[in-house]
């Protein structure tokens, strides 16, 4: 898998969860973050390659000098994430995506997460887009710092957070307003796509349906928007520290 940007590169190299086969460099980048990602790549023990920037730039337009080949994403187990909230002291806070297709809206949403100290995030195996390229790059290289699941069924992920008492609300249209719902203790929250929203069954094992009120025209807030205003909802119900 190739990951590319200065800023996705660096993160990626700094977190050491993947494996760095290659680093291809643009030639003549000498500012400080092209040296820093230039060391980390060589303290990982990885080839690296000097390029012109045309030569890159028929393999990845937006590299900006950098383009490197790693391992594949590794997901995380569902435990695994309810065992970091464990370590930290605090209530579980957890994002469930149901069939997110768009790569940007799961890297926007990625990079949220990251900022507001979500726990992880549970996507399905199948119907939804995976962490990749764009995801990464979109993410700005949070893909290295939050915890993904990917599980055969969303349902059943459900009713397990349920049994850990955790209070799983859906975030859909007609629902009781999210800024009259208490947010604090143990939480996790279903997005849905914007073409089909959250899946029924989901929505009906979820303990409480809730919406963010909505003032003009448009149908709906695009997905990885309507999850960056409630998560911090939450991270502001549970207080800044």
């Amino acid at each position: 898998m190739k990951i590319y940007g200065k800023n996705p590169c660096l993160e990626c190299l700094k977190s050491g969860d993947a494996t760095i086969d290659s680093l291809k460099v643009q030639v003549g980048l000498k500012d400080n973050l092209s040296n820093t990602i230039i060391r980390l790549a060589r303290e990982n023990g990885a080839k690296i390659s000097f390029l012109k920037k045309d030569i890159l730039d028929k393999e990845q337009k937006n590299h900006q000098g950098f383009i490197m080949e790693v391992s594949d994403y590794k997901y995380c187990e569902l435990e695994d994430i309810l065992s970091l909230a464990k370590e930290k002291g605090e209530d579980p806070f957890i994002i469930i995506l149901d069939e997110i297709n768009d790569p940007h809206n799961l890297g926007a949403i990625i990079r949220t997460a990251e900022c507001c100290g979500v726990h992880g995030i549970i996507i399905p195996k199948n119907r939804s887009v995976l962490v990749n390229e764009t995801v990464i790059k979109v993410s700005t290289g949070a893909t290295s710092y939050v915890k993904i699941a990917k599980v055969v069924n969303i349902s059943k992920t459900i009713e397990q957070l349920k049994e850990q008492n955790i209070f799983v609300y859906a975030l859909e249209k007609g629902g009781e307003n999210l800024y009259e719902q208490n947010l604090t203790g143990p939480i996790a929250f279903v997005v849905g796509s914007e073409g089909q929203g959250i899946r029924a069954l989901n929505k009906k094992v979820s303990d409480k349906i809730i919406s963010i009120p909505e003032f003009g025209k448009i149908n709906s807030l695009n997905a990885s928007v309507a999850t960056a205003v409630t998560a911090y909802e939450i991270r502001r119900q549970r207080g800044i520290k």
